[in-house]
């Protein structure tokens, strides 16, 4: 897989790619990531990306003409160009498991006030990762990144990744480590006394308790088995 980043900012992709399992990904050769300045693509001796927006207001937007000259230097055939932009559906766990079967990613990083809308015409999927403002897409385009690049044969574990939270549209249930008390905490029995079949229960009860605390929107989008709507309902009887 190749990943390539549009971005005004390079450097701060730097300590991004090389730390800990994204560099373990990188060496591995499962993916090639590419950091492209934007500003190269700049005609402006000064290496201007950005001017003023058409019937006025606030701040400054990035321009069509050098995104595009950026984009279609670092395109081939295959390529499936992302933009960081809050005009799109938060950013899911299922996206990143699409994506991640993509061959060619790029992916833009918004700035400023926002791009110039011609450039949308170039896109193929806006992403956003919340409901919430950020000074640039380059951290948007970081969280894309890992969330794909983890899912990569080899990168992570395939246990692993059937455990963690959103995989199976439940948040992931409460684990513990050595030692078995501290400051007067236990570890829950069931949990140490090797019945894998009372740990699988638990487990997934303790799972349908977080997310029914703490993300009751998931319930609402999950069809649960005969199994754990028991769960749930013993769940909620208890909390009463």
């Amino acid at each position: 897989m190749k990943i390539t980043i549009l971005t005004l900012f390079v450097e701060q992709f730097n300590s991004f790619l090389n730390t800990s399992i994204i560099k373990r990904i990188i060496d591995k050769g499962l993916v090639e990531v590419k950091v492209v300045d934007i500003r190269d693509y700049s005609l402006d001796i000064h290496r201007h990306v950005d001017d003023t927006p058409y019937g006025g207001g606030a701040g400054m937007l990035m321009k069509v003409d050098v995104l595009v000259r950026a984009l279609k230097d670092n395109q081939n055939p295959s390529s499936y160009v992302l933009l960081t932009s809050p005009k799109a559906k938060p950013y899911k766990q299922e996206d990143a498991y699409r994506l991640s079967k993509k061959e060619d990613l790029i992916i833009v990083c918004g700035h400023y006030e926002g791009i110039d809308a011609r450039f949308e015409d170039y896109v193929d999927e806006n992403v956003s990762i919340g409901d919430y403002v950020l000074t640039g897409g380059e951290l948007a385009a970081m969280v894309v990144m890992d969330s794909i690049m983890r899912l990569l044969d080899e990168g992570i574990s395939a246990d692993s990744l059937k455990e963690e939270s959103y995989t199976n549209g439940l948040l992931e249930y409460p684990q513990y480590t050595r030692p078995v008390e501290f400051e007067g905490k236990e570890v829950p029995f069931v949990l140490t006394n090797g019945n894998h079949e009372e740990i699988r229960k638990y487990n997934l009860k303790m799972s349908l308790k977080e997310t029914y605390l703490y993300r009751k929107d998931l319930l609402d989008n999950k069809t649960l088995n005969d199994e754990e709507k028991k769960m749930l309902q013993e769940i909620i009887n208890e909390l009463k």
